[in-house]
């Protein structure tokens, strides 16, 4: 029968992948795409699909003729109106992959809504196809399973993150996507103003500026989920436009941030994953996480802590160690675990990859008995060998590897970390583990400009322990900042603010801004800074970065709708582009 309103299709009753053996008897229609159409004898089976998933239609000829007829023409991803009725399936053919592979709708009536081509990929869940073809056809990239379900995801994360934000008093609040471009921070996306000839505006990195603005306006919690731009070299984790998890919050200090974000995730795990995390999170400043771990982001599922082994190897006869130990640098490494009684090539494998992350040279050593078998051995005493045995806490067949030299030294150990993470281990002990890292240096050295930056941002407090020396030693200031970092991925990364104007004038001052200068590049909110501003502090969470990692995906690419590739363009709409010359006229530009 023909819907009302001069339609040739049906509107649906139920959606296809909601059907169960409850249903059986049951007159639906459904809407949706073929997924695969089978001819068995006669009879065909049309695999329907829709957002909720898949559900097989029947058509028999002598069930009805019509739908049979309407079904011969069917081909993959025609969208179809499809009457029927719902019967429970025989046991030899229920489908346990399926949630509707108990049931089945015998088919009434076939409407073809619209064909479709030949398309140029199998829209089927774990095919391998290439990413820029993917890309370039995103619209049927979306209806394979994996990518739809990244984006449901998606959208259960951002609801529950305000639902949560919402009822702990947030408002959310946009701020201007046209702005003024800053420095200190990435290569800002700029636009040109027609009205304004020579002048552009800026895409915002992040609405850091404006959320302090709000402070000082008297909101005390905001929340958005912002858009945020940055023109940087691109990464499985990068895009040059994003989406943050962005809060900011009056009269607060580290400790309440960290806490209300541990109790967000806590709640966002267990309402969209129902996985149950315990907080408080574990937390290191980033001295430990550097000593520890050779990098700010860890992964502490692995185990493999790096150690200091230098005060065994102080005397060695081992001239590799005493040479590094005699210019100041130190002897650090880790137990290789997952990795025993290894061959040579795997031992060999360990150094090249030492040597592709920048090392000069590392050291192995295996446990045999109460012995080592290294390269190094016949230099070692007995006390050596003794001390490096307790020490490392080795079992039998395990290795030790050790790199001797300066603070480069941490980030090789860190990579080959990774590596043995990747190489030795099948899972993690967990699934999930969050870490907090606190007290950064609030300053950076830049050797090429001879002078301090800032590590977070100008508007950063230095700790209140530093404030003393904070212009006599500035390398040696730490700050009230803190990230997390979830399975060795940083999500974001807040601080408390800066609210007293000279303090302020001291960082700036550090940074090698004058008045002057300062008032040019941020003066809209140092003048705010005159009106009462509060204490104040927030951080910002990397949606697309969370959204990958509880979908168990490798790249943001993946769950973000439509992406761009690492080179930055748009293969499915040709962006960016050349524009016509009478937009580069109203422009007051001339093209490169």
């Amino acid at each position: 029968m023909a819907a009302s309103g001069g339609r040739d299709w049906e509107k649906r009753t139920r959606y296809c992948g909601t059907l169960r053996k409850e249903d059986a008897g049951r007159e639906v229609v459904l809407n949706g795409w073929v997924q695969t159409r089978r001819d068995h004898g006669g009879v065909i089976f049309l695999d329907l699909r829709d957002i909720t998933g898949i559900v097989q239609v029947v058509c028999n000829p002598e069930f009805s003729r019509e739908a049979h007829s309407s079904a011969r023409s069917v081909r993959s991803e025609y969208v179809l109106s499809c009457r029927g009725v719902v019967r429970e399936r025989p046991a030899e053919a229920v489908n346990p992959r399926l949630s509707t592979g108990e049931v089945e709708v015998m088919a009434e009536r076939v409407t073809v809504i619209n064909p479709s081509r030949t398309p140029p990929f199998e829209i089927e869940e774990g095919r391998e196809v290439d990413e820029n073809l993917r890309l370039r056809y995103r619209y049927l990239d979306l209806r394979r399973p994996e990518l739809k379900e990244a984006l449901v995801l998606r959208s259960r994360v951002t609801r529950e993150v305000r639902e949560f934000l919402s009822s702990r008093g947030f408002l959310e609040i946009e701020t201007p996507i046209l702005t003024k471009s800053t420095p200190e921070g990435a290569r800002d996306f700029v636009v040109p103003s027609r009205l304004q000839p020579g002048k552009f505006y800026a895409l915002p990195q992040s609405p850091q500026l404006f959320k302090q603005l709000l402070m000082v306006a008297g909101f005390d919690r905001y929340y958005q989920i912002a858009r945020c731009f940055r023109d940087e070299d691109l990464r499985a984790d990068r895009q040059p436009e994003f989406t943050q998890i962005d809060l900011e919050m009056s009269f607060v200090d580290p400790e309440d941030v960290m806490s209300l974000m541990d109790e967000m995730f806590v709640h966002l795990f267990r309402e969209v994953l129902g996985v149950e995390l315990y907080r408080p999170f574990p937390r290191l400043t980033w001295r430990q996480a550097m000593e520890r771990y050779g990098t700010d982001r860890p992964d502490p599922r692995w185990g493999m802590e790096i150690r200091d082994f230098s005060g065994l190897y102080r005397d060695s006869e081992f001239r590799v160690f005493r040479s590094a130990l005699e210019v100041g640098g130190r002897i650090r490494g880790f137990r290789v675990q997952g990795l025993r009684s290894p061959s040579r090539r795997e031992l060999d494998e360990l150094v090249e990859e030492a040597h592709r992350l920048g090392a000069q040279g590392l050291v192995w050593m295996v446990r045999e008995g109460e012995d080592l078998r290294s390269p190094a051995a016949k230099f070692l005493s007995a006390q050596e060998v003794e001390g490096t045995l307790r020490e490392s806490g080795l079992g039998e067949g395990e290795v030790l590897v050790l790199a001797a030299g300066g603070e480069e030294v941490g980030e090789v150990l860190s990579g080959l970390r990774d590596y043995c993470a990747r190489r030795y281990f099948t899972r993690p002990r967990e699934q999930y583990s969050f870490v907090w890292i606190t007290d950064f240096p609030l300053f950076d050295w830049d050797e090429e400009e001879k002078r301090y930056k800032s590590n977070h941002h100008p508007f950063t407090s230095p700790s209140r322990e530093c404030l003393d020396f904070l212009e006599e030693n500035p390398s040696q200031v730490t700050s009230e900042s803190y990230d997390l970092v979830l399975n060795g991925v940083e999500l974001g990364g807040g601080s408390i603010r800066i609210h007293d104007a000279e303090l302020q004038a001291r960082v700036f001052r550090i940074l090698g801004l004058d008045e002057e200068q300062a008032r040019e590049k941020f003066g809209f909110l140092l003048e705010a800074f005159q009106y009462g501003p509060p204490p104040h502090g927030g951080i910002a969470f990397g949606l697309d970065r969370l959204v990958m990692i509880m979908a168990g995906k490798e790249s943001i690419r993946e769950v973000i709708a439509f992406p761009k590739t690492q080179s930055g363009t748009d293969p499915l709409t040709g962006a960016p582009d050349a524009i016509y010359p009478e937009q580069l006229g109203e422009l007051r530009l001339r093209p490169v």
